[in-house]
């Protein structure tokens, strides 16, 4: 059996689940990882005993021993240097979202893994998620006709929003919807986003993190369809780390609508109230068995370097994705439609306003 030598960069809650995926598969062979937590990183070691640990990212990087790198690190501000280390180290690498924070380092990244021939692809999970697959299949079999409309509705706890935001100020476009613009550019390919319209509503975060608690955007595609997307980070405690999402598709000749808000199981206890279990965007294991997308991407990252298979989440269409979510900014800054491609300027004054 083909085998193969994995470095993890980053074991908090992802990139945890992605190294216990490596360590359960027969396709990985060394697993090392990297954390600079020590609490943590006696926990993995503990759950994956890997082949190393350490708390030096530079270390997996260096190693030519490994042949895939999975970033799983926060700050989103490490994602370039990391992700251009390891590949201009020779190494395969995927790279949670999003792919960086400014354009021009998502270019220097995708060009460094074209070059050398190397597999490199972007943690958009929710591609793994069943739903969402079946809508993208019945657009490709002509189930629903030609797409008229795409709606999807995605809000998240007012805890993991603010955990989100104490980090980076990145706004809700680019830390919550980038999940489904990712989504509609991947069903309506080969389509190309035009314009974008985006307005912010400030509440509770105005004042915790500095950051909108919800944003709503509108994308116009090369030929007329619509995408709408909503995007929040204040729901109350009940919701914890979960996220509920519901979806609607038309198209010519049939519509998909799609219950993604987990409410199908409910679990309510004296001390801890209502809780909604499996209910996270990544997933979690349930015993043996995983519930949600992340292991399979995992898995399917794997098995794309092993058998040079295409990645599913190309870079150049995550590029795409993050330039959306910059012209949402853009809009809601202006309160103006921003047509697409964007112009550089208006990023650099953007971010630089986002930077302080």
């Amino acid at each position: 059996m083909k085998q193969l030598n994995v470095g993890v960069i980053g074991t908090g809650w992802c990139g945890g689940i992605r190294a216990i995926a490596c360590a359960k598969s027969g396709h990985v062979d060394q697993l090392h990882i990297a954390e600079t937590n020590l609490e943590r990183l006696s926990e993995m070691e503990s759950l994956v005993t890997p082949t190393s640990a350490t708390t030096d990212w530079l270390e997996i990087v260096a190693n030519p021993e490994i042949d895939a790198v999975m970033i799983s690190a926060t700050p989103e501000t490490l994602h370039y240097p990391m992700a251009k280390a390891a590949l201009e180290s020779g190494k395969h690498v995927l790279l949670e979202k999003p792919i960086s924070i400014t354009l021009d380092e998502a270019d220097e990244l995708i060009e460094l893994a074209e070059s050398a021939d190397l597999k490199f692809t972007i943690g958009y999970s929710q591609r793994f998620n069943n739903k969402q697959s079946l809508i993208k299949r019945s657009i490709a079999d002509g189930t629903l006709g030609d797409p008229v409309s795409v709606l999807v509705s995605r809000h998240i706890s007012r805890s993991l929003g603010a955990k989100i935001g104490n980090r980076i100020k990145l706004s809700p476009a680019a830390m919550e919807a980038t999940h489904d613009i990712d989504f509609a550019l991947w069903c309506l390919e080969p389509r190309r986003p035009v314009r974008v319209y985006s307005q912010s509503a400030y509440g509770v975060r105005k004042e915790t993190v500095g950051l909108a608690d919800t944003q709503m955007i509108v994308i116009t595609m090369d030929d007329g369809v619509v995408v709408t997307v909503g995007a929040g980070m204040n729901l109350p405690p009940i919701y914890k780390n979960a996220a509920t999402t519901w979806i609607e598709f038309i198209g010519t000749e049939g519509a998909v609508f799609v219950d993604d808000s987990h409410k199908d199981i409910l679990v309510q206890t004296m001390e801890r109230g209502v809780e909604f279990p499996l209910s996270t965007m990544p997933g979690e294991y349930v015993g043996e068995m995983y519930a949600g997308p992340m292991e399979r991407e995992t898995t399917h990252f794997v098995e794309a370097v092993l058998f040079d298979r295409p990645v599913m989440v190309q870079p150049r269409l995550a590029r795409l994705t993050m330039e959306v979510y910059l012209a949402a900014d853009l809009s809601a800054e202006s309160n103006q439609v921003v047509e697409l491609p964007l112009d550089r300027a208006d990023v650099e004054r953007l971010l630089a306003a986002a930077t302080g």
